[in-house]
């Protein structure tokens, strides 16, 4: 519910007062005395979805756009004609329940921060969010998420968009570029800053092997998914009128550590190796904006005046394609990266098999402990060297398996169905055999 104070300019009291009644919406009117061009002062009740619809029709009746109007959250609202409007328009599902265009505007302007305070609160999300990775900490990386300032520009981006506000539009990019350069920038001075000093004294291949950080140099397709429903969340917390803070969390938790990764790879010296994690940024900004343009949109959010809306409809149609064209671009990439993991996921499978026939043939009763397979990161994952553990009796020598094992996984790896993409699995494999004497127990 909404209350709604509107000054009512000199000659227009009966148009308004007229308009209110043939809404059917209850009203006080209260005579203004500041001796300024306005004579009275209109209070009334709307539901949430009334809104839009009532202020339109006030402004069709002569309201001027300069207008002194405030639109106030109310509580409880008790009266006939405010709960009979109130059930016409749930029964209308034109407006749903979403706010109006103006609260929408004023929402998004608020949502974007000033710039020292944006800076600053990106710079620390991000320093956060670089050390949590580093000490392999969820807790960490979450609580970066939580002061990340990065819902607000994606939301001005695409109401400024809908509504035909170029500078809340241009005040939405600015800002979005702006946090995913100082996200990197702030990741790398800092990674390169404790690198330096030996407070993470990590070899790249240890930094990469963290789990925070492994994750996110691979994004598969599901990243898509998370991107999408991030931007749709955003887009609609912010029409409804509800809080946006856990969106904010979800938000920036597809962007922060990415571009913290991004950052990490830049101060080891391995910016090959995070290819992966800008792709994966650039996912999660085009998604996230895709989803929150097209969402407004389809909930009828359009220009104040008439004869802006071709002009919004065109601009709003060519960055949804924009984006669309993009997004469709960079998750080839991730499909790629999915289709890779599904053919290791069926390597070692492969070679696991290979290895246990091996060793079930062998006349010196050997045992598969455990088998590890390395891979190589850029571009895609690619299984480079299998690490087998192998138990055998104590009283007896082992017989050499390395190279039976190695010609066996490469014989029987099935090969890959797509051979376009650049996807190898098993053509330079290094199989690497390590003996364990077992006594008669099992026992190492």
């Amino acid at each position: 519910m909404r209350l709604v104070q509107v000054t009512v300019p000199a000659g227009k009291r009966d148009a308004v007062t007229s308009t209110l009644d043939d809404d059917g919406v209850d009203y006080v009117l209260t005579d203004e005395t500041s001796g300024r061009e306005y004579t009275a002062i209109v209070s009334f009740p709307l539901p949430t979805a009334a809104v839009e619809p009532i202020l339109d029709d006030l402004r069709e009746a002569g309201l001027e756009r300069d207008s002194f109007t405030v639109v106030m959250d109310a509580e409880t609202v008790i009266s006939r004609r405010f709960e009979k409007l109130q059930k016409e328009y749930e029964t209308n599902e034109t407006n749903g329940d979403r706010i109006s265009r103006d609260e929408l505007t004023a929402r998004a302007r608020d949502m974007a921060p000033s710039l020292v305070t944006f800076v600053v609160m990106t710079l620390i999300s991000t320093v956060v969010a670089t050390a949590g990775l580093l000490v392999d900490s969820p807790a960490v990386v979450v609580g970066s998420m939580v002061i990340a300032p990065l819902i607000g520009p994606a939301m001005a981006t695409s109401v400024g968009t809908v509504v035909d506000d170029e500078e809340l539009f241009d005040r939405g990019v600015r800002l979005q570029l702006l946090g995913g350069f100082l996200a990197v920038a702030g990741a790398a001075v800092f990674a390169f800053t404790v690198r330096m000093t030996g407070v993470v004294p990590l070899s790249a291949t240890e930094v990469f092997a963290i789990g925070e950080v492994r994750e996110r140099l691979s994004p598969d397709v599901l990243s898509l998914a998370v991107a999408l429903g991030a931007g749709v969340a955003g887009a609609l917390s912010l029409s409804s009128g509800v809080s946006s803070a856990l969106v904010g969390v979800m938000i920036a938790a597809a962007l922060v550590p990415p571009t913290a990764v991004v950052g990490i790879g830049i101060a080891w010296g391995q910016p090959t190796a995070v290819v992966g994690s800008a792709v994966l940024v650039l996912v999660n900004f085009v998604g996230i904006n895709l989803a929150a343009l097209a969402v407004l949109w389809r909930q009828g959010y359009r220009p104040e005046r008439w004869f802006k809306l071709d002009e919004a409809r065109a601009a709003t149609l060519k960055r949804i394609a924009a984006l669309a064209v993009g997004l469709l671009v960079l998750s080839s990439f991730l499909a790629g990266v999915t289709y890779a993991t599904y053919r290791t996921a069926t390597f070692e499978e492969d070679a696991r098999a290979a290895v246990t026939a091996e060793l079930a043939e062998s006349d010196a009763q050997l045992k598969l402990l455990s088998m590890d397979v390395e891979y190589e990161d850029f571009p895609v994952r690619r299984p480079t060297r299998i690490v087998v553990t192998v138990g055998h009796p104590l009283e007896s020598d082992p017989p050499p398996l390395a190279g039976r094992l190695q010609e066996r996984v490469r014989a029987t790896a099935r090969p890959p169905p797509l051979p376009q993409l650049p996807v190898e699995t098993n053509g330079n494999v290094v199989v690497d055999v390590r003996y364990v004497a077992l006594d008669e127990s099992g026992s190492a």
